[in-house]
This record gives structure tokens, sequence and C-alpha cells, in this order.
């Protein structure tokens, strides 16, 4: 750990902790508090600019001297002066339970999820919660109460099966049935279903979501250091290779690195902002990063 970061607290720290609620306190605590800019868009008195009609649009935001022009649906937008809702969505399939360190992928999904909620709720934003794999398996609706961070814990420590993840079918339902627009952040791994993590943020992206997604990955699959003949089993398929690393390691590097370049290109073609974040790493430099990024760049 270098010097700069030893206020922040290590995975291990946070792995001491066995509450997830108070791990995300931990997380947060002091040392998000100000960095909070609302990028939402939605109903007040000062007009901001024209967009096209989507499905499920509120009819009285219709601009028909527009119409009238053109034939086409255009809703009014207004600069907002209410708070943020935000969406969290985390991959809880086979694949997330992979740890090399104090935390697993999942264990560090739910507790980078629970902080983030925890920092919405106390600057008054409405925070929902999903937990899926090849479909949701536990989710709460967004409410703005503080008291509502346990009702996103349950949700987050719900049980889970050793599913594949089937993002697609996920993403668009949950396209479909958000009432309004706002912040889905997305954290995951993104192995099995790729093609179909970013056509779902196309159906979000129509919707007019601003999309996050948390890319997180354990240090094992980035930098794979195991030496010696190995058995590497897989989480989500029924299948085993036994090998020696040293003759896999150059391909396999290569082929993860081509992995996080597609990532990152697929992600900016979907206007999402996309974050790499390794469970080495405290949590809450994680966050501080990625929200001084929003915070600095947030119109």
């Amino acid at each position: 750990m270098t010097p700069a970061s030893k206020r922040f607290l290590p995975p291990e720290a946070i792995a001491r902790i066995a509450r997830l609620e108070l791990r995300a306190r931990a997380v947060v605590e002091g040392v998000l508090a100000g960095l909070h800019k609302s990028p939402y868009k939605g109903q007040s008195v000062e007009f901001l600019q024209h967009r096209e009609y989507v499905r499920g649009d509120d009819l009285r935001r219709v601009d028909w001297k527009v119409w009238g022009r053109q034939d086409r649906l255009y809703i009014k937008e207004f600069e907002e002066e209410t708070n943020l809702r935000l969406t969290l969505l985390v991959d809880g399939s086979a694949s997330m339970d992979y740890r090399s360190g104090a935390l697993s992928k999942y264990d560090y999904a739910a507790t980078l999820a629970a902080s983030l909620a925890w920092l919405a709720l106390s600057h008054g934003d409405a925070v929902g919660c999903a937990v899926f794999d090849e479909k949701i398996r536990a989710s709460v609706p967004a409410r703005t109460k503080r008291s509502h961070l346990s009702s996103v814990v349950d949700v987050l420590e719900t049980s889970r099966s050793n599913r594949p993840t089937a993002f697609g079918p996920v993403l668009r339902s949950l396209s479909e049935t958000l009432p309004r627009r706002g912040m889905v952040v997305i954290i995951s791994d993104l192995l099995g279903d790729r093609e179909g993590v970013f056509q779902g943020m196309q159906f979000l992206r129509r919707r007019g979501h601003d999309l996050v997604l948390l890319h997180v990955m354990d240090e094992d699959e980035l930098t794979f250091p195991f030496e010696g003949p190995t058995r590497f089993e897989g989480l989500e398929l029924p299948e085993h290779i036994a090998c020696n690393p040293r003759a896999l390691r150059e391909g396999y590097l290569a082929a993860i690195e081509e992995f996080l370049a597609n990532a990152r290109k697929r992600s900016a073609a979907a206007r999402c902002d996309y974050s790499l974040i390794r469970t080495g790493e405290p949590v809450d430099a994680a966050l501080v990063q990625f929200l001084s990024r929003r915070s600095s760049t947030a119109v």
C-alpha cells in the first residue's frame, strides 16, 4: 500500500467487520462527504432542452408545438431541483464468489453497493437495489428514508444460487420497469454474457438513464500469479483444467487485456461511465476516486 493510501481501510480490515451495514458506514463516514452532485435532470421551472419521446414518458411534457411543425414527439426537459434516483444492480452469479484475498468479488461488490446506498440516502436521494444472475433474485424499490439502508442490505445479503449471468434479459426487463430516469450502477465482473450487458445498457440509455459500470475483478484474475502444477475449476460450469500456469500466462494476460479494452470501448459506445476496480484495493479509496471523477464531470 502506498503512503497516500494509508488513511483508507484495507480489504482485510473491512472483512473483519461482519455486518454489511457496519462495513458500509466504516467505508463512507468522514471520507466521502461533500462529493455528491446530482446529475439527474427532471422537472422544475427552468427549461433545459428537448429530447425525443420514449415509451413511458409523461405525455403532459410533450411539446405539441414541435410536433405540429415536425410531426415527431419531443419531451421538454427542465433543470432539476430535486435529488438523484439511484438504482444499484449487483451481479450475484457464481463467478462472483472467487476470492484470493480477504473479500470475494461479491463481498466487495456488496460493500460497494451498500456504501453507495448509505452515501446517497444521507443526501436525501432515492435508492433502489437488485441482485441478479440469470434473473433478478431479490430487489427493493427506491426509497429516500435513511432507514431504507436496512432493506438494501437485506437484498444484498439474500441467499444466492450458483447460476451464470444473463445480463440481456435482466437489463431489458429493468429498462421497461424502472419508473423514471436516474442513475443506474451495475456492479459486476462481466464474466459470462458480455454481449448481453452492452445490449442491456443500450436499452437503459434509450430510457434516459445515466449509466455507471463498476467492473470488479480479483487480483488473481488480473495478474495470474500462479506457479507450479495447478487445477483450475469452473465456478459456473462443471469443467476443470490441470496445467502448468507458466505455459498459459502470456496468452492469458493478453486475453485479459483484450477483455478489459473491449469493456472500456463498449462502455464508451454506450455512454456509460466505466471503472475497473480491483479487490485488492481499499473499498473507500475506490469510491473516493470514482465519486471525485463524477463530481468533476457532472453537469
